[in-house]
Formats: C-alpha cells, sequence, structure tokens
C-alpha cells in the first residue's frame, strides 16, 4: 500500500496516545483539504501491511490505539483492513477518516472496505466542505462530518473530550511537519513571522 507518513506515537489523532497512519492518493480533492500533498496516489511509499502490524507491535504497550487517515484509507481498505485487524487482536483501538459516508460503505463498499469497517471503533466520515469549515468540534473540519461508533469502545463524551491540538516535529532533513487540527495558515505565518524558518527552509513545512 502506499504510505505518506507513520507517526508511531501523537497525541493529536484520537483518544490516547496513537499509531498513526496517513495513506497516500484520495479521489476527492476536496477544496481547501489540509493535506494536499496526500492526494497524489503516486507519492509517498509502498509499504506492506506486515511492516506497518510489525511497528504497532513494537510500541503497543505504549499506545491506545492506531488512527487510519490521509489520504483517503478506503482506497487501500484491503491492507488497512488486515492493519486494522491486528491492531484489535493486539488490544488496540481504531479509528478510521474517511471522505466517504457510513452508509455508502455500507450499501456499495467492497468486501475490503467492509472488512475495514468491521475493524474499526470509531469512524469519522464525509467530505471536507470549505464553506461549512468548523473546528468547534475535535479532530473534525466541517459541520458536516461525523463520529460514528461502530463499538463500544468510545462514546461522544470521549470524543469530545479530546483538545484539538497541532504537534510540530523537524525531521533529519530539516522539514518542518505538523499533523493535528486547527489553523495551519496562523502556525505556518507565525512560524515563519518569529524567523523560526529562515531562508531556502520557507517552503519546508509539511502538513499532516
Amino acid at each position: 500500500m502506499r504510505i505518506g507518513r507513520i507517526i508511531e506515537r501523537t497525541r493529536a489523532e484520537g483518544p490516547g496516545l496513537r499509531f498513526a497512519v496517513w495513506v497516500q492518493g484520495c479521489p476527492f480533492h476536496c477544496p481547501g483539504c489540509y493535506a494536499e500533498t496526500l492526494q497524489d496516489p503516486d507519492g509517498g511509499q509502498e509499504v506492506s501491511a506486515d511492516r506497518v502490524i510489525e511497528q504497532i507491535r513494537l510500541v503497543r504497550s505504549e499506545i491506545e490505539g492506531v488512527t487510519l487517515l490521509g489520504g483517503e484509507p478506503f482506497v487501500q481498505a484491503a491492507e488497512l483492513a488486515e492493519v486494522a485487524s491486528a491492531s484489535h487482536a493486539m488490544g488496540l483501538s481504531v479509528l478510521t477518516f474517511t471522505g466517504f459516508l457510513h452508509e455508502e460503505l455500507l450499501s456499495h463498499g467492497t468486501p475490503e472496505q467492509k472488512a475495514l469497517l468491521s475493524h474499526t471503533d470509531v469512524l469519522l466520515d464525509g467530505q471536507y466542505i470549505e464553506a461549512k469549515r468548523d473546528l468547534s468540534r475535535p479532530l473534525i473540519g466541517s459541520e458536516n462530518q461525523r463520529y460514528v461508533f461502530l463499538s463500544g469502545r468510545y462514546s461522544l463524551p470521549d470524543l469530545l473530550s479530546c483538545k484539538n491540538r497541532m504537534e510540530l516535529r523537524v525531521d533529519k532533513n530539516g522539514v518542518i511537519l505538523l499533523n493535528g487540527m486547527g489553523d495551519f495558515a496562523e502556525v505556518e505565518k507565525r512560524l515563519c513571522r518569529d524567523n523560526f524558518i529562515k531562508g531556502d527552509r520557507m517552503h519546508a513545512i509539511h502538513r499532516l
């Protein structure tokens, strides 16, 4: 499967400390998408489900769950269903983000997409609509998007208790990585204004 990036420990992508997998490729191309770099299906790198599962296994004692996002996870549902199933077998929770609606996946989804659904505890569904931008609820960015609870692992108060936050990392090449939910443009403006980013590194911000 094509993977844009993996963060093994993050507190910005759901309840508790989580292992987050951003898949590469998305068919929706929503205007205003915060993760345009993840839309290209030929970007990222090829990674096997077994390799991702092994990475999760190495940190499973430290984390509460796994978050699948992107990109569009349900375009690569077969491999991610394996990852989600293995995560459940380790006692971890699974959150999956999608631009598809839950009802669409139930009625028209492939067997692989339904398998991924069956190993998802909370589905965060719906395309991002820029005209309905709303950051008042944790983890989702527009009014139309929903939390769909597919197991008893979490409830609405659990999700609402998550605080929107952004995390900043600098990789070995000096690229600044931002993930989470918030006003990315304002953060980027501040980084530039405060001279955190200088010269030819002005372009070196990568949103997840």
